[in-house]
Parts: structure tokens; C-alpha cells; sequence
């Protein structure tokens, strides 16, 4: 069956914002003194604003004040994007550059907020190249729930089961084989287990291969 359409996330696949704001939050940790950052960190990964609360509370008690920390940890964040840019991943103007040429529907869902990855994407000059987005303040629950893949989806009128969507967290591949999509893994913070090798259609090592990949499944 011939793929017509592509779903990338954001953070981690198309910038290398997934490590930035890993070191945010554990900068922030750190100040605050707050134990154990790093290994609570990658569970959140890929979750919106609304789940990742959750997790914090489940994590370190009722009584940890998230919305501090958080304020504390974005201000750090784009305070370093003010600074240096955001830090696009390599290959990412080629494959959208092949995707747009190729007359394939291009689409963004992602647990960040939708402000966030409006001015993520017009910094870096790729908006235009986005038939849809899909955020995580537009559902209740993100990934690993399939909610956010199967809006996207339907906005771009695609049937899933012809759509690949492109990620590189435990979760984000969750959602999108829940979804009945083709979930392709670009591994980033974190290495790809036995569940993501049979989860994923195929794991690639950077955005190159997935279009090798792509080409494969006109």
C-alpha cells in the first residue's frame, strides 16, 4: 500500500529541542534541589502539558508546585532559543523539500503547545511546508494516547493506515501504531527497545533514511 501522506512530530525529529529542554528542567532541578530529574525526565517525553502535570504529582507529591517549576524551566528554555536559534535537526529541509515535490500531504502533531510550534517553525522557516498541525492543547490526552494522531489525520481527510507518522519517543510511536498509522522511529534521547522494534514499521538513524524509506513506499 502506497504512503500519501506524512506526520511528523516536532520536538526531537524536526529540532533538537528535546535535549534543550531536558536540560532546562534538570538546570532548574538542580537550583530548586529537586532529586531524581533525570530519571523522571524521559517519561514525559511526547506527553502534553496536561499528562505531564499528572505525572509530576504521581512523581513527587501533590504538594510540588508545577507551575513554578515550569515557568522556571520555559523561561531558562527560550532564553537559550533567544540566543542560538532553534536548533534544527539535520535533513529536515530535505525531506520536507522531497515531501512537498513529491505531492505527498505534510502534517505536524505534537505535544507542545500550539504558540510554541508556530514560533518554532516560522524561526526556522519551515511553516509553509505544513498542511496541518496538531497540538497538544488541542486534545485532552497526548501521546502515547492515539487522540492526537487520529486529529491530524482527519484533518488532512488521510486514511492512517496510508500515513506514516515520523517520531522519536517510546511514546509518540504509541500513539501513532494505536492510531493504525505506519510509525517510523528516529531515536533520540532515547534507544529503541524490543517494544519499538516491533511497534515501529521500521527505525531509521536520521531523517536521510526515513526518506530512503519514503521512496520505497510510493
Amino acid at each position: 500500500m502506497s504512503v500519501k501522506a506524512v506526520v511528523f512530530d516536532m520536538d526531537g525529529v524536526l529540532f533538537d529541542t528535546e535535549r534543550l529542554c531536558m536540560d532546562s528542567w534538570l538546570a532548574v532541578a538542580e537550583k530548586q534541589g529537586i532529586p531524581d530529574m533525570e530519571k523522571f525526565f524521559p517519561s514525559c517525553i511526547g506527553r502534553n502539558l496536561t499528562d505531564t502535570r499528572v505525572l509530576f504529582h504521581e512523581f513527587y507529591g501533590d504538594a510540588f508546585d508545577y507551575d513554578v517549576f515550569r515557568k522556571q524551566a520555559s523561561m531558562w528554555f527560550h532564553e537559550v532559543i533567544e540566543r542560538k536559534g532553534v536548533p534544527v535537526k539535520p535533513g529536515v529541509r530535505e525531506i520536507l523539500t522531497f515531501l512537498k515535490e513529491g505531492g505527498y500531504h505534510i502534517g505536524l502533531a505534537s505535544s507542545t503547545s500550539r504558540p510554541a510550534v508556530e514560533n518554532h517553525l516560522e524561526r526556522a522557516g519551515i511553516r509553509d511546508y505544513f498542511q496541518s498541525l496538531t497540538t497538544g492543547d488541542m486534545v485532552l490526552h497526548s501521546k502515547p494516547f492515539p487522540d492526537i494522531y487520529l486529529m491530524a489525520c482527519g484533518s488532512m481527510g488521510e486514511d492512517p493506515a496510508r500515513t506514516v507518522a515520523v517520531e522519536d519517543s517510546p511514546n509518540g510511536i504509541r500513539s501513532a501504531y494505536s492510531a493504525g498509522m505506519i510509525p517510523v522511529m528516529v531515536p533520540d534521547l532515547l534507544a529503541p527497545d524490543e517494544e519499538m522494534r516491533e511497534k515501529s514499521a521500521v527505525i531509521c538513524g536520521d531523517l536521510w533514511e526515513v526518506t530512503a524509506f519514503l521512496e520505497k513506499r510510493r
